[in-house]
């Protein structure tokens, strides 16, 4: 793709991606990330490209550039918030895991996907009891099941202390 732009050549390479050519994809990104070092979008794309081929380790520092400062839309940040949190949570680095999910659900609080990493990031930090709240919240506020809906204020209760006894 000779003299093709840089959005050209990143549109390319998640089409790769998308299509399931994922070591193509990781190929031309990485080609990408070392011509725009200082790229968010092409940083959070490589990132992804190695994240999708079991490669965390190497998707880290792309994770990290992405999300070091702005150029990332609202929906990309995010995906690079848990794309980050979740590969430090695999890869045992679980106190970072922990960090840079609060941080994703401070600034998107309303993604209960993020908390529900968060979640089990805690888990392995051993604050179950945050873990515990955190879940069950979710589950109070975004069932559909009518059975926990029927049970909600009680599950609210709950989470708030689960320890709490009479």
């Amino acid at each position: 793709m000779a003299g093709a732009t840089r959005d050209e050549l990143l549109a390319d390479a998640v089409r790769l991606r998308e299509q399931g050519r994922h070591e193509q994809a990781r190929q031309r990104l990485l080609t990408l990330a070392a011509r725009y070092p200082e790229d968010r979008e092409v940083a959070y794309q490589t990132a992804w490209a190695h994240d999708v081929l079991g490669r965390e380790a190497e998707a880290v520092p792309f994770y990290e550039r992405g999300l070091d400062g702005p150029g990332l839309t609202a929906e990309d940040r995010r995906g690079a918030f848990l794309g980050l949190g979740s590969t430090y949570r695999v890869l045992g680095r679980y106190e970072e895991a922990v960090g840079t999910l609060r941080r994703a659900v401070a600034e998107f609080p309303d993604d209960g996907a993020l908390r529900t990493f968060l979640a089990m990031a805690l888990f392995h930090t051993d604050d179950h009891h945050e873990a515990m709240r955190l879940l069950l919240t979710l589950v109070a506020t975004t069932s559909e099941d009518p059975y926990v809906r029927r049970y909600r204020r009680a599950i609210e209760q709950y989470a708030r202390d689960l320890r709490a006894t009479v």
